[in-house]
């Protein structure tokens, strides 16, 4: 696979360099355990632990408080997180960080509950509008203006990699549509992943973070090269998310490689401690792929999926409301993006259905766009994912509903390696109608 870092050969105006910027992470079967100890090297005293009702009561936590408590940090617990958060659940988590008086925070969950504890860092830390740190368009876009305060983020799920990343994104009412907010100061300070916590997961939970996973890894190496990137700000100014560069292409292929080696395997076997581990290796080295080189059409797409389905619900989620995992509407978009986007890099989307363990020996660039669809097809059968967005009571009069809840994702789209319109995103909503 050709390396993008020499593009800017090619591209007049270009940006020449790339920026990344590392996390840091202790990854390991009981480091949970550690939370105290690193409160304690950051001088905490009392912290806000972000989680959420399904967890609150859960040997995750208590592993947690006790680490906490041995080396005499306070703890006052917010477990309202709502999963999949709203910026109504993102104002009331910031309202509990800035009356609780902390000095850092503790997140253990899945991305909701790290997602949500960075938003309550943030405007606890640095208060204003709610929109003002929001992206743009839909929001003004403010830069974060300082440090926020120190978070220990415990992820217990193995896919978002919210725990690497300096993003975090919710619901906005108004819109019906996701949307985020963007900045290298919210990466957690420090992230303790701890396989050991995956054993409890249900399999559908597995199987949905797991594509959440696979496709960070798959949209970080097909994404437009940094080069090529639509915003060419350089230094201080350079976005987060750049576009394909040669280090997110590193950590994105090991990903890929696991996730075709053991998502399977950890999804049909709560006890295959190997596959599980595995897997939440891999979605933290997604998170550190996707958040130096972006995600694009498959997260920009399932935003609406999200937000439009009216009745769906999947063991092992929270009951009540329609609710859409995350990774599932990603990946229901998968395979018709790549079918598309592939005559942009053939050769790269073709590295990608190898690294998932599909049979490429004879197959030419050409074929990369369709070998990565159906071996990504291939997975969704495997692990019981829906047949396409049909499954979800979609059909064809509701493509205009959907191509017009993607549109304002731009940020997220413009990262596409081709140009993309609504009447593209119109064909793509059609072709993930049904798959087999």
């Amino acid at each position: 696979m050709r390396c993008c870092h020499a593009d800017f050969a090619m591209t007049e105006g270009s940006d020449r360099g790339f920026t990344v910027g590392m996390p840091t992470f202790t990854f390991g079967a009981g480091v949970l355990a550690e939370a105290g100890a690193h409160a304690r090297e950051l001088g905490l005293a009392r912290v806000g632990l972000y989680t959420d009702a399904r967890l609150v009561h859960g040997e995750h936590v208590a592993t947690v408080r006790a680490s906490l408590a041995q080396e005499g940090v306070d703890v006052a617990v917010y477990d309202a997180v709502k999963i999949e958060p709203d910026d109504a659940s993102f104002q009331d988590a910031a309202r509990f960080a800035a009356s609780g008086r902390f000095d850092g925070f503790v997140s253990v969950g899945g991305g909701s509950v790290i997602d949500t504890c960075k938003a309550a860092n943030l405007y606890s830390s640095h208060p204003a509008d709610f929109m003002a740190y929001v992206n743009a368009p839909i929001g003004e876009g403010r830069r974060v203006p300082g440090a926020v305060k120190p978070h220990i983020a415990c992820p217990t799920t193995s896919g978002t990699g919210s725990e690497t990343t300096g993003i975090a994104i919710f619901t906005l009412k108004a819109m019906n549509a996701k949307t985020g907010i963007i900045s290298r100061r919210l990466t957690p300070t420090i992230a303790l992943v701890d396989p050991d916590v995956t054993r409890s997961l249900p399999a559908a939970a597995v199987a949905a973070t797991g594509f959440d996973c696979m496709s960070h890894a798959l949209e970080s190496i097909t994404a437009r090269a940094f080069p090529r990137r639509l915003n060419p700000a350089r230094g201080a100014a350079r976005p987060v998310s750049q576009g394909a560069n040669a280090f997110s292409d590193m950590l994105a292929t090991q990903s890929l490689r696991l996730v075709g080696q053991f998502l399977e395997r950890a999804v049909r076997d709560a006890s295959d401690r190997e596959a599980r581990s595995e897997m939440m290796y891999a979605a933290m080295l997604s998170g550190i792929a996707f958040n130096a080189a972006g995600c694009h059409l498959p997260h920009g797409l399932s935003y609406a999926v999200s937000g439009l389905t009216k009745k769906w619900h999947v063991p092992g989620y929270p009951e009540g409301a329609s609710l859409v995992p995350h990774g599932m509407a990603v990946v229901l978009n998968n395979p018709s993006v790549w079918r598309h986007t592939s005559r942009a890099s053939p050769e790269r989307h073709l590295h990608c259905a190898h690294c998932l363990g599909a049979d490429t020996r004879d197959l030419r660039p050409d074929d990369g766009g369709e070998a990565l669809a159906s071996r990504v097809i291939a997975l969704m059968r495997a692990t019981g994912m829906p047949n396409g967005l049909a499954a979800l009571g979609f059909d064809e009069s509701h493509v205009d509903a959907l191509a017009t809840g993607a549109e304002p994702q731009y940020r997220v789209i413009k990262n596409a390696p081709v140009d993309i319109g609504r009447d593209e995103i119109r064909s793509l909503f059609r072709g993930a109608m049904k798959y087999w």
